[in-house]
């Protein structure tokens, strides 16, 4: 069956020293350029939250676009956008975080969500966790439910997927790259 992590896991192209030397980037575009490929990744998200009575799917910009849209689209529910700083162009609240090479913002309308609503937090990879956990303070300031964080990769040894579980978040992974 398809439906194996070690699938998607695969289909995941390393690209050694980018975008810094040192640096091992975990590239999902050779995933999402092929149609099985892409179909199994989110048939696992689907599968996972069809009956979550979720309301909403967020985004991490902007991977977590692609991966999040298509997984909102096929659960026939509304998407929300964590946008990078300065990219939203109506009224908006912001969260400052650190990177594993760095620091950012990110935003969200402050009409995105409303109180109570059930959300799941998606995004490509995990690294330190920053940008998760920004996107869920972001939710909560606004009163949502964050369900769960979800991604397609965790990287586990740089710490962010503890982050993310100690501050008291669920995560759901498809697969992870230790080296």
């Amino acid at each position: 069956m398809f439906l194996d992590p070690n699938y998607i896991r695969d289909r995941i192209r390393t690209v050694p020293d980018w975008p810094e030397p040192g640096v091992q980037f975990r590239d999902i575009t050779p995933l999402l350029q092929d149609p099985r490929s892409f179909r199994v990744l989110i048939e696992l998200f689907v599968y996972r939250y069809m009956n979550q009575r979720l309301d909403l799917v967020a985004g991490i910009d902007a991977r977590g676009f692609i991966v999040g849209s298509v997984i909102a689209h096929e659960l026939n529910l509304g998407f929300v956008p964590v946008r990078k700083k300065g990219k939203l162009p109506y009224d908006t609240i912001a969260e400052h975080y650190a990177l594993e090479y760095g620091s950012s913002t990110v935003e969200m309308h402050a009409d995105a969500v409303r109180p109570g609503q059930r959300v799941v937090l998606v995004d490509d990879l995990v690294a330190t966790g920053g940008t998760m956990l920004a996107g869920m303070k972001l939710l909560q300031r606004l009163g949502a439910n964050v369900v769960e964080a979800a991604a397609v990769i965790d990287l586990p040894q740089l710490g962010g997927s503890k982050a993310i579980r100690d501050s008291g978040l669920n995560l759901y992974t498809v697969c992870e790259f230790d080296e």
